[in-house]
């Protein structure tokens, strides 16, 4: 039986959808000003057109200014680049994301670095790793964002907690790792090929599994009481043979869930614990950004 504290991942971005929704409604009282997000997907991926229809829908419920261009798989790099100029060079937007994946003939590295950096929202381009990594004011990734964010209301201050990352990738492992630092956490970046992992992750306060691999992280692996988030999202097998035999599958994490909660502190469900919070803080970044374009500070965003 489940002893941890479940941190509800989605209660949690309810909460900051809402106080995003305030900041904009001040900020159209104050300035006249309404953030504008504008996401480019290219192709017909089905995944990616569900998560893309929700990222408008948020963003008009927060207030905010939503556009949405849809690209033929057969578009060009060179059209690509030519819309994420456009857009940079567009007023009314704020925040700029191009949904990944990308059709094979477009270099998705040169799309990203080709956003500007005050307007990218995901925070991938190598200016906000940069900022992130030397403290300064910058757009950081929204899943680290949510988790450190769950982290903060959940434990408060964060200050001397010993924290292991398990994954290492520039879109969640190294700037989760960044953001525990700047919260005075002592910090670990562990991947597959740490040597005994399991011991490490044992001496940890806070365990945040972001490596891909589902339910790696087992219960021997937890400190009694230490906060577990988990990031990972998998796709399995279903249970029922049956179903399985269909090609039924299910979602987890990369961390056992029922048997770490057994052991766990407090421990974020998957579904509904870390991903919900992503959008979420793409709307507050989306805020943020425009806040900055007008040389104001934001207000600030916490659960």
């Amino acid at each position: 039986m489940s002893t941890a504290r479940l941190i509800d991942g989605k209660a949690a971005s309810q909460t900051l959808v809402a106080r995003v929704t305030e900041a904009v409604g001040r900020m159209k009282a104050a300035h006249d000003r309404v953030p504008g997000l504008a996401v480019v997907i290219v192709g017909e991926d089905p995944a990616s057109q569900i998560y893309v229809r929700s990222k408008g829908e948020r963003t008009r419920e927060a207030g905010m200014r939503s556009d949405t261009h849809r690209l033929d798989a057969a578009t060009s790099q060179a059209d690509l680049l030519a819309l994420v100029d456009q857009l940079n060079n567009d007023p009314g937007i704020h925040g700029i994301l191009v949904q990944l994946p990308l059709p094979d003939q477009i270099d998705a590295n040169a799309v990203l670095s080709a956003i500007d950096p005050d307007k990218d929202v995901d925070g991938f381009h190598v200016v906000n790793a940069g900022r992130l990594a030397v403290g300064l004011p910058g757009l950081v990734p929204c899943t680290p964002l949510g988790c450190i964010m769950l982290l903060k209301a959940e434990l408060g201050d964060l200050t001397g907690l010993n924290a292991v990352v398990v994954g290492r990738s520039n879109i969640v492992g190294k700037p989760m790792a960044q953001l525990l630092l700047a919260e005075s956490c002592t910090v670990t970046i562990a991947h597959s090929r740490t040597r005994d992992l399991p011991a490490l992750c044992r001496a940890a306060d806070i365990v945040v599994a972001a490596v891909g691999r589902p339910e790696m992280v087992r219960s021997d692996w937890i400190k009694p009481g230490a906060t577990v988030i988990d990031v990972g999202i998998n796709r399995v097998p279903s249970r029922d043979p049956v179903k399985a035999a269909e090609g039924k599958t299910r979602v987890v994490g990369d961390v056992a869930f029922e048997e770490a909660a057994a052991v766990a502190g407090a421990i974020t469900p998957v579904p509904g614990g870390v991903g919900p919070m992503t959008i979420a803080c793409l709307l507050a970044n989306t805020y943020t950004a425009c806040c900055r374009s007008m040389g104001i500070e934001p207000d600030a965003l916490t659960l």
